[in-house]
């Protein structure tokens, strides 16, 4: 049965994008109410799933002065929030050679020396979309304990968000990738498994599942990547 005009007005919301007030469903993702209104996202969209961090988010709601920030395919809008979409977080990325570097705070201190003004106010965790405890691997990297940095930054998404926020300006995301990246080189355990399965892919061993696939139409792939098996 049809509904009211009454009734579908009582499902909608009014937020205000990039400075411009718009009726939209009130169960919409802040991205849904983007694009409701109009708006076609051509940068600051991705995964749609909150697994990219490809769009970052600014907002206010009414009677609170605080910048909150989210991931725009996860946060749901509210009556009265006014928002604006920040697709790319600028930082200033640190270029290095992996193999001149030593897993310890010397690398920390030679390409993030900011990580050294951080103190401790939390700003960024309570920014992290992914609930990450951002301040707790800083903290790490000021110790330099590169594989506690690595284990708690690693389901980063390098929204920005965090950095946005930090009034010490360190630029977080950034720090746990060198972690990432040095915990790989220097050290991770060998692992057999991974070795074995190095050499069944160079080998050809799944070259009929990748052909498989290529050959699949978009619909199809939908359906077999939703029905995976998945933490």
């Amino acid at each position: 049965m049809a509904r009211s005009a009454a009734e579908t007005k009582e499902r909608m919301v009014t937020v205000s994008i990039m400075g411009k007030p718009y009726d939209v469903p009130a169960d919409a993702t802040i991205m849904g109410a983007i694009e409701y209104a109009g708006h076609q996202i051509i940068r600051g969209a991705g995964c749609r799933e909150g697994y990219c961090g490809a769009c970052a988010t600014i907002y206010r709601l009414p009677g609170d002065y605080k910048i909150y920030g989210g991931l725009a395919c996860m946060t749901m809008v509210e009556d009265g929030m006014t928002l604006a979409q920040v697709p790319s977080v600028p930082a200033e990325k640190a270029i290095y050679d992996i193999e001149k570097l030593k897993p310890n705070v010397s690398a920390i201190e030679q390409h993030y020396p900011s990580v050294f003004r951080c103190v401790a106010c939390g700003t960024c965790t309570r920014s992290c979309p992914q609930g990450l405890q951002v301040m707790d691997y800083v903290q790490a990297a000021k110790r330099g304990d590169i594989a506690e940095v690595m284990d708690l930054s690693f389901d980063c998404v390098v929204c920005g968000l965090c950095m946005l926020r930090c009034p010490a300006e360190i630029v977080q995301p950034l720090v746990g990738i060198l972690a990432k990246r040095l915990y790989g080189r220097y050290l991770r355990k060998d692992s057999p498994e991974l070795a074995e399965r190095v050499k069944a892919v160079e080998e050809g061993a799944f070259n009929a599942e990748y052909a498989k696939l290529i050959s699949m139409n978009r619909d199809s792939l939908s359906k077999l990547y939703y029905a995976r098996d998945s933490e």
